[in-house]
C-alpha cells in the first residue's frame, strides 16, 4: 500500500496529491434523445501521460472511452473507462465517473461551441468538473488504489481533459 504519512479526522479532512492525467480524444459520437430522456455521448480516448508522485504512465490508446449523459438539467454525467499502464508495464483498468456542470445556465452550451464550432475557451471558473475513479489491478505495487478513495479535480481544453487526483487520506 502507498504510505501516506497523514490522515483525516472525522471532522478534517486531508488529502495527498496522487498524479495527473491529461488525456486527448480521438473521436466524438453522440446518440440524441434517447427514450429515456437523455443523450448519451462517446468520447474516444486516444492517448494519455500520467504523471505524479504516486503514479507515472500512460494510458493505453484506443483502450476506452467516456459514455457521457447528457441530463436534461444541462448536466454531463461522466462514466468513463480506459486502461493505464505504469511505467513498469503494470495495467490498471480505470472507471472514472462523475460530473461536468456548468456554474450558470449558459456553460454548457458555451463549452459545447468550444469543443465542436470553434467557439472561445471556456474558463476554468464557470464549471464544475470533478470525478471518482475506481480501479482495478493485479495484486503488486499499486494495489493499493483499490482501497483508496481517490477524487478527481478537472480542466477542459480543446480535445481531452486534464484530471488531478487526490486521495482522501
Amino acid at each position: 500500500m502507498a504510505y501516506f504519512a497523514e490522515t483525516s479526522l472525522p471532522d478534517a479532512p486531508r488529502f495527498e496529491f496522487l498524479f495527473e492525467i491529461a488525456l486527448t480524444w480521438r473521436d466524438v459520437q453522440t446518440i440524441h434523445d434517447t427514450p429515456a430522456g437523455f443523450g448519451r455521448g462517446a468520447t474516444y480516448v486516444d492517448a494519455g501521460i500520467i504523471r505524479g508522485p504516486h503514479l507515472n504512465g500512460r494510458i493505453v490508446p484506443q483502450s476506452g472511452a467516456d459514455w457521457a449523459q447528457f441530463r436534461p438539467d444541462k448536466v454531463l454525467g461522466l462514466d468513463a473507462r480506459y486502461m493505464l499502464e505504469a511505467d513498469d508495464g503494470t495495467l490498471i483498468l480505470m472507471r472514472n465517473v462523475g460530473y461536468l456542470a456548468g456554474r450558470a445556465p449558459d456553460v454548457l452550451p458555451r463549452i459545447q461551441k468550444w469543443m465542436f464550432e470553434d467557439g472561445p475557451e471556456v474558463p476554468f471558473e464557470d464549471y464544475y468538473l470533478r470525478t471518482t475513479p475506481t480501479f482495478e489491478v493485479s495484486a503488486g505495487p499499486y494495489d493499493w488504489l483499490t482501497r483508496t478513495v481517490v477524487v478527481g479535480i478537472g480542466s477542459r481544453q480543446k480535445t481531452g481533459n486534464t484530471i488531478r487526483y487526490f486521495a482522501l487520506l
